[in-house]
């Protein structure tokens, strides 16, 4: 049928299943309203993918569909986002009570959970280094650590210089860590990638240049050339940090000479 007057195909009235339907609406989900832990969030999303020389406040902004304006509602600078990514991963992080009987284990579960915590994040040792740790979120991670080392028996001038040592060891390892695991990345062709290095192939190759040098006049590297590289950095980590807490050890008192030298009971 068609319109005489139109000269048009007159549209069939509706079917009885198509006039029970509702009226079709597009429906926007609600966006999740902006908040510091998103802003974090997002930040950590383009640290991971663009490392440090990538993320400023406009990757940050573009990660969430927002402008750059909207972040200053919760952060006030790039220096303030950065400091919250660094105490974000303390987050239920707790030291134990101090117990001079397992001091250096205790200090080794230390530094095993803070590099744990650098690498599960891109360039976070680098923004650890930049940052002091004396913020009012920090500050009890330090006193614990501190109180670990008194309540060794440390004396004080050590067990203030120790804390730092062992902070700084964790940072530059882990830099170290992460300088290889770009060069791998780039080596990739993929800059932006976070494969690990073939770290056994490395040391093999190192090991054998050192076995390879001049005798006459490279002879401890030429001996040391099995052991100075290993394939494991978890291994390396390891021992780096007990040769720390045996120097730290050394300067415990001599219970023996405390016992000499205690006065006699009367």
């Amino acid at each position: 049928m068609s319109d005489p007057a139109a000269g048009t195909p007159t549209p069939p009235p509706p079917s009885p299943w198509e006039r029970e339907r509702p009226a079709r609406t597009h429906v926007t989900p609600p966006r999740a309203p902006l908040s510091r832990e998103r802003v974090v969030e997002a930040a950590f999303t383009v640290l991971d993918r663009q490392g440090l020389d990538g993320l400023s406040m406009r990757q940050v902004a573009g990660e969430l569909g927002v402008t750059v304006s909207a972040l200053y509602a919760h952060v006030s600078s790039k220096d303030d986002l950065l400091e919250l990514m660094y105490t974000r991963l303390f987050g239920g992080f707790e030291m134990p009570a101090p117990d001079p009987e397992r001091w250096q284990e205790q200090v080794r579960d230390y530094a095993r959970a803070g590099r744990k915590r650098l690498l599960s994040h891109r360039d976070m040792a680098r923004i650890s280094m930049a940052h002091v740790p004396f913020t009012a979120e920090l500050l009890p991670h330090v006193e614990s650590l501190l109180a670990v080392f008194r309540t060794a028996g440390l004396p004080d001038r050590i067990a203030a210089e120790a804390g730092d040592l062992i902070s700084t060891y964790i940072d530059g390892f882990v830099l170290e860590e992460g300088m290889w695991q770009d060069r791998a990345a780039q080596h990739s062709g993929d800059a932006s990638s976070l494969a690990r290095p073939d770290l056994g192939e490395m040391a093999a190759e190192m090991q054998n240049y050192f076995a390879s040098l001049p005798p006459g006049d490279f002879p401890h590297l030429r001996a040391l050339s099995g052991l100075m590289v290993t394939g494991s950095s978890d291994e390396r980590f390891d021992i780096g940090l007990e040769i720390i807490l045996r120097g730290l050890a050394s300067y415990l008192p001599d219970p023996d000479s405390a016992a000499h030298t205690a006065p006699e009971a009367t």
